[in-house]
C-alpha cells in the first residue's frame, strides 16, 4: 500500500501541471460516477480512493502562496480544476473484478463528448491502458485514464480544463509519458 501511495504522490505534480487553460462551464459530464466500484475494496489487497472536489481543490490552492514562482504556477494551474478522482484496486489473484464492473466505467466514456486518444494493450502481460479526453466545443474539459491489468483496476478522472500545449511540453518529465500528440498548429496573423 505504501508503494502505491508513493506512486500516486510521485505523479501528483504531473497531474497538477496537466491542468490549465481557459475556464470552461462544466457540468457533471466530465465527472465519472465511480461509487459503484466501492464494493471492489472488499476483494482488493490494496485500495486507493482519492476524492478532491472543487472545494478541496480551492482549499489546496490556498497553500500555494504565490510568492515563489513555482507556487504561483501551481496555484494558477489548479484554480480551474473542478476535481480529481482516483479509484485503484490491487488484488492478490487475477480477475477479481468482473467485466460488469469495468463496463460500468467504460459505458460512461462512450459518446457524450469523450474521445479515446491513447490506447496501450499488452497481450503478453494482459495490461490495457486507455486515455480519454472530454471535449466541449474546441476546449478540453476533462481527462480520464483507465488501467485494466490482471491483478489491478484503476480509474483516474480530472474534471476541468486541460491545456494540451502544456501537456506536450511535459512529455518525459514528472512521469508524463511521451504521448506523440501532434504539435499545435501555428497561429497566423492573417
Amino acid at each position: 500500500m505504501n508503494k502505491l501511495f508513493r506512486t500516486v504522490l510521485k505523479f501528483a505534480p504531473a497531474w497538477l501541471l496537466l491542468i490549465g487553460g481557459a475556464s470552461i462551464a462544466m457540468g457533471q459530464a466530465a465527472k465519472l460516477q465511480l461509487d459503484q466500484l466501492d464494493a471492489l475494496a472488499n476483494r482488493a489487497g490494496e485500495t486507493v480512493d482519492v476524492k478532491l472536489d472543487e472545494h478541496l481543490m480551492q482549499t489546496t490552492a490556498k497553500f500555494f502562496s504565490g510568492k515563489d514562482s513555482d507556487d504561483a504556477e501551481i496555484r494558477e494551474l489548479i484554480k480551474n480544476v473542478k476535481g480529481i478522482y482516483v479509484k485503484s484496486f490491487t488484488f492478490d489473484k487475477e480477475n477479481e473484478y468482473s467485466p460488469a464492473e469495468v463496463e460500468s466505467v467504460m459505458s460512461q466514456l462512450r459518446g457524450g463528448g469523450w474521445s479515446k486518444v491513447i490506447s496501450i494493450t499488452s497481450k503478453k502481460d494482459g495490461d490495457n491502458v486507455a486515455v480519454y479526453l472530454l471535449t466541449v466545443g474546441d476546449q478540453i474539459g476533462g481527462l480520464a485514464v483507465v488501467s485494466i491489468e490482471p491483478k489491478e483496476f484503476t480509474v483516474g478522472n480530472i474534471v476541468g480544463p486541460i491545456d494540451l500545449e502544456k501537456l506536450t511540453q511535459l512529455e518525459g518529465s514528472f512521469g508524463v509519458p511521451f504521448l506523440n500528440l501532434p504539435p499545435a498548429k501555428p497561429k497566423t496573423g492573417k
